[in-house]
């Protein structure tokens, strides 16, 4: 029997601004496939109705791999290895990137099954494209380490590695302490590194500004719960 084919479905970074991410092709898969593996079934429900899904919500098949569902990885394929096609989804963004549905991506590998990404919003790669840094190497680190020592340590290696390689450097944190790393980032760095932060991507109170350490350490500005991008160059 023919495998089906995962779906990677992208998701818009922000609310109220859905129309900015869909494409012809997007809608026309969700209305082809019936199965979905989610990292949040309400978000994710939501984003199929705006996308303009036609199947009846009450239809659908809805796998959640939150955080309590992944020992498992066997049971989100079971339709797929039935010939059925599976989409899959994280909570925004794109799927498998900084988000745990690589795993799933890994596994239909392992299984054989055909992986399909679409077009779709990566806060990342956005945030690379606004900053006016180095798009040819460039790393994403993640989160840094939360202890203050590690932390401290992890961003002055960064910031030689942006001067030492000319590469670009990029990394998130928990959006409630994103003024303490800001703040150890301006304390961290060297005057003349040039930092970019890139918060609320795609929604309406999108904020992106590149400048100087040195000129960042002059301005005050407030980053709390505000999903952001962090990058050094």
């Amino acid at each position: 029997m023919q495998k089906g084919t995962l779906y990677l479905i992208p998701v818009p970074l922000a609310e109220e601004v859905a129309h900015k991410t869909f494409t012809t092709y997007l809608v026309d898969t969700i209305n082809q496939i019936d199965t979905y593996i989610v990292e949040n079934s309400k978000t994710a429900r939501k984003f199929l109705k705006e996308a303009g899904l036609k199947t009846p919500q009450k239809d659908l098949i809805v796998h959640d791999y939150g955080k309590h569902n992944r020992t498992d990885l066997g049971q989100f394929f079971v339709e797929l290895a039935a010939g059925k096609d599976v989409g899959l989804m994280s909570e925004a963004g794109c799927p498998g990137i900084a988000d745990p549905g690589a795993d799933i991506v890994a596994e239909a590998h392992k299984r054989g099954i055909k992986v399909v990404p679409l077009v779709g919003p990566s806060s990342i790669l956005l945030a690379l494209m606004a900053s006016g840094f180095n798009g040819q190497s460039f790393a994403f680190w993640g989160y840094l380490p939360i202890d203050k020592e590690q932390r401290t340590k992890r961003i002055k290696d960064l910031d030689l590695s942006a001067s030492r390689y000319k590469q670009t450097q990029i990394f998130i944190e928990t959006p409630f302490r994103n003024n303490q790393l800001f703040e150890e980032v301006l304390k961290s760095c060297k005057p003349n590194t040039q930092v970019c932060v890139a918060s609320n991507l795609t929604a309406e109170n999108e904020f992106i500004k590149t400048q100087s350490v040195y000129n960042w350490r002059k301005e005050e500005i407030d980053l709390h719960k505000q999903p952001t991008i962090f990058l050094l160059y």
